[in-house]
């Protein structure tokens, strides 16, 4: 069985890390407050991080069912200085990915020539599994910091000033970076990457900004990622659905390996710096919004994968407005 991580905020606020055994309860980590911290331990010790938690696992069981008060379940990474973890993404790398992005720009494109987006997915399918060596390059992105990562169950807020609101389901790997400068995975995170498709589709240039939102994360940290991955993704308005698809991901339904989108992050020096965290999101090919669906304020979405213990829920709303001024020092 896969390792399977989670990060706990308990009685008066006091974090610990723990082993689910279930959808519905967890063992307790001795010795360790932070996924982070296990993972340094890990490093110290020559271990890997699944055998650094089997030699810390205690006996308590945590209730994670939200029917013990005082439990509250926190993403499953974060570092102690926000500004130094990570949010970045690679886009158009999952057979079919494509089709909903060129849909947004094909009416600036000529009818007869392919739109920068079909052509950067069809670049992929063809050289992003490489049987040796390094293959094509992915679509990039910056999402942020850590002081964007949301938990299950909080509000995912578009700004004031967004346009739209939008989930996209899919997998983020996480990783710290060693002591030498080298990048070690620890696992993966169902995610709500969250964007501003409205925004993008007036113009893809303006993708940059529109990927510049905070962005969710599962509960749960897996070691190891299943080649074939089946999920669903679905909004609420109230008691209704509104809106309901299933989405594929694992290696076997990207364009792009995952050792591919890595390479192609962390070949930049400054990717590497020691002791950063860094969540990367693997893209997706579901959204709602490719189904005309517009999100509102107060809708509820809903993710799940075949893979995943338990699922990763937010409900959207608009941050309040904030001033500020630029002025001369």
């Amino acid at each position: 069985m896969s390792l399977r991580l989670t990060q706990l905020a308990v009685s008066g606020g006091k974090r610990c890390v723990a082993m689910l055994e279930g959808a519905s309860r967890a063992r307790r980590l001795e010795g360790v407050s932070s996924v982070y911290e296990l993972a340094g331990a890990a490093i110290a010790e020559g271990a890997s991080l699944e055998e650094a938690a089997s030699k810390r696992l205690g006996h308590e069981v945590v209730d994670i069912s939200g029917a013990e008060p005082g439990v509250r379940l926190l993403p499953p990474i974060d570092h102690p200085d926000p500004a130094h973890l990570y949010l970045t993404g690679t886009g158009l790398t999952h057979l079919g990915s494509a089709e909903s992005r060129d849909r947004m720009h094909a009416l600036a494109a000529a009818a007869d020539a392919p739109t920068d987006s079909m052509r950067m997915f069809l670049d992929g399918l063809k050289g992003g599994k490489p049987a040796a060596g390094v293959g094509s390059q992915p679509e990039w992105f910056y999402k942020g910091t850590g002081s964007s990562v949301v938990a299950s169950g909080c509000p995912l807020e578009m700004p004031c000033f967004a346009l739209d609101g939008g989930e996209e389901p899919e997998i983020a790997g996480i990783y710290l970076i060693d002591p030498a400068g080298q990048p070690l995975r620890l696992g993966f995170a169902l995610a709500n990457e969250f964007s501003d498709h409205v925004t993008e589709r007036e113009n893809y240039l303006w993708l940059a900004h529109s990927k510049l939102r905070p962005a969710a994360l599962g509960p749960e940290l897996l070691g190891a990622l299943p080649a074939d991955v089946r999920g669903s993704s679905r909004i609420l308005r109230g008691e209704r659905v509104i809106w309901e698809k299933p989405f594929l991901t694992g290696e076997s339904n990207m364009s792009h390996s995952i050792s591919n989108l890595e390479h192609h992050h962390f070949k930049y020096a400054n990717f590497r710096r020691p002791g950063d965290v860094h969540v990367h999101f693997f893209g997706t090919a579901t959204l709602s919004f490719s189904d005309q669906v517009r999100c509102e304020p107060g809708d509820l979405f809903e993710i799940s994968a075949d893979a995943f213990l338990l699922p990763l829920r937010n409900r959207l709303a608009t941050g309040a407005p904030q001033s500020f001024q630029v002025r001369p020092l």
